[in-house]
């Protein structure tokens, strides 16, 4: 587009009030770039930050660096949406311009105060690169848009210093606010002391001025660093979302902390006792290479916010960095993208969190394609055409009737990934590999599988999902690391199902109806674009049926 054309948009866009943004793309002819998935138009993003609904308006800030696709030069990027599908640019809404931010504005979150005045938590980097907890406020609340914010003059509202001892590199990324019964506002904020993870506690009055709690929300031992914690309550036997604040008989209440060591983010469901302030977990502390999990493969530094609309809904943001190389990316001329916002609720078992992509993205959903209830036999694939494979979604539902084929669970097969890694796609089981086939070439030299595998141990079923990566591309420079996940479902009395959401580089998957969630990012060389194809597959000696097969090819979003 003419530069003449850009600013004629510009002034437009301006004219009519909405500020927006027309940034430049990045490079032409990209395979791998997104069209249904919230990503900037070039350069580096990571962390999203402070989402939240007002006035009608969704904002989503997120971690940008406006000079490359390296991380470097963090601001807060910034877009509105009034479906959570379709995003609207806008000018850096939080960047270096104090000495308490000067060397950086790093991820924090939004907090609604009860007059309904949003406010904004962040981490900056001060001039000894110390890590300082500041406050930023709208300077028009008018503004749904909420395109300029102004920072508090009492800035850093929080700091390490001599008396608290607090890790001064280890100090980040405050959460939403929650309202206690004694009028005292509380956020936590991620920390460490050597290896133990803390959650450092605050209250406040006012939302100014802070103090720190005399012990952490919580900690664990061996855990590392915490990044990005979050904590927030969740109903019992509902899928609705609750005000960050609430507390009561029929809540429990769920800690997740981004463990900086690892880079997955881990969740403990647990009670909050108001009294001591202090999280109790309902079954033990953090630990680095096991335990609940948001989604088993590419996910981090994850938020939720609540929408308190009648959907009564709390969404679940996550950042999916890439799998290909630095120079790949400067190539490309960007780095990194946001997963479908997700709703996020307690399971009926109160054991572990569901999650499932928000409905709106079903309006991008164009002809659907079905195939008939079949039996998928040992060693088979079967094509799913008429869907566009490189942007679609796909719901496949099994039954499994030959279960006396199943293997028998070494009782050692302890980790799912080790397991999916051991057994891939390729390796052929009694009761799977089953599943499907995406963003496959013609002849299968690529492709990503995303499968089931069944095990027999004791007087139980176990059900294993798997993300298999490592015939995603003959560009083998690329993370082809396989994911794995148990999955806690009964397929003897239960059907499983697969969800997976394609796009181009990205692979979302949801096990058991969003019990098991699974992220995959892969750079095909062959199956791009109209040369992608998508299969259901068998690889197991027991056959199994498909009940239900459907796909949609999707719409491309418009997006910044």
């Amino acid at each position: 587009m003419a530069a003449s054309s850009k600013c004629l948009l510009l002034f437009i866009s301006l004219l009519l009030g909405h500020g927006v943004l027309q940034p430049e793309a990045a490079a032409d002819n990209q395979p791998y770039r997104t069209s249904y998935h919230f990503q900037p138009p070039k350069n580096w993003m990571n962390d999203p930050n402070g989402p939240m609904l007002y006035k009608g308006i969704y904002h989503l800030f997120f971690q940008y660096n406006p000079k490359g696709a390296v991380w470097g030069n963090i601001v807060w990027g910034h877009s509105t949406s009034t479906d959570l599908v379709n995003w609207t640019p806008h000018e850096a809404a939080i960047y270096p311009s104090q000495p308490s931010d000067i060397n950086g504005c790093w991820s924090g979150s939004s907090t609604i105060l009860p007059e309904g005045r949003p406010v904004i938590l962040y981490t900056g980097i001060d001039p000894n690169n110390h890590q300082v907890q500041n406050l930023a406020m709208p300077k028009n609340l008018s503004d749904p848009f909420l395109r300029e914010w102004v920072k508090s003059q009492d800035n850093p509202l929080m700091a390490p210093n001599s008396h608290n001892k607090i890790n001064s590199s280890s100090f980040r990324d405050p959460t939403t606010g929650w309202l206690g019964r004694d009028g005292y506002w509380r956020v936590i904020i991620g920390s460490k002391i050597n290896q133990k993870g803390l959650a450092i506690l605050y209250k406040s009055k006012n939302f100014v001025h802070w103090e720190e709690a005399k012990k952490p929300l919580y900690s664990s031992k061996k855990s590392g660093m915490w990044e990005c914690p979050d904590f927030y309550p969740v109903l019992i036997k509902s899928p609705l979302g609750i005000d960050t604040s609430i507390d009561g008989p029929n809540t429990k209440h769920v800690l997740k902390v981004s463990l900086d060591d690892t880079k997955h983010d881990y969740y403990k469901i647990g009670s909050y006792n108001q009294n001591k302030d202090i999280f109790i977990p309902d079954n033990g502390p953090f630990h680095k290479n096991s335990g609940l999990r948001y989604d088993y493969g590419k996910f981090y530094a994850s938020k939720t916010f609540f929408e308190g609309n009648s959907k009564h809904r709390r969404i679940l943001w996550g950042w999916v960095n890439e799998s290909s190389s630095v120079e790949d990316d400067i190539k490309k001329g960007w780095s990194g993208v946001q997963a479908i916002p997700r709703s996020i609720w307690l399971d009926n078992s109160g054991k572990q969190l569901v999650q499932w992509p928000i409905k709106e993205i079903e309006t991008l959903r164009l002809k659907e394609v079905n195939l008939p209830k079949q039996e998928l036999k040992g060693g088979s694939v079967l094509e799913v055409s008429g869907v566009t494979a490189a942007q679609a979604d796909v719901i496949i539902t099994f039954e499994i009737t030959e279960l006396s084929k199943a293997e028998v669970l070494d009782p050692s097969w302890t980790d799912p990934q080790l397991l999916c890694s051991r057994k891939g796609a390729s390796v052929k089981g009694g009761i799977g590999p089953f599943g499907l086939l995406v963003l496959a070439s013609k002849g299968l030299q690529e492709y990503t599988a995303v499968f089931y595998r069944i095990f027999k141990s004791h007087n139980k079923y176990v059900v294993l999902m798997c993300s298999d990566q490592s015939r995603s591309s003959l560009n083998h420079e690329n993370d082809e690391t396989t994911y794995g996940a148990f999955v806690d479902v009964d397929p003897v009395h239960e059907k499983l199902s697969l969800r997976s959401l394609i796009d181009h580089s990205i692979v979302e998957s949801f096990g058991g109806e969003g019990k098991a969630c699974i992220t995959a990012r892969v750079y095909p060389t062959l199956a791009t674009d109209a040369e992608a194809h998508l299969y259901a597959f068998n690889n197991g000696t027991g056959n199994v049926g498909i009940t239900t097969l459907s796909g949609w090819s999707m719409k491309k979003a418009q997006i910044n």
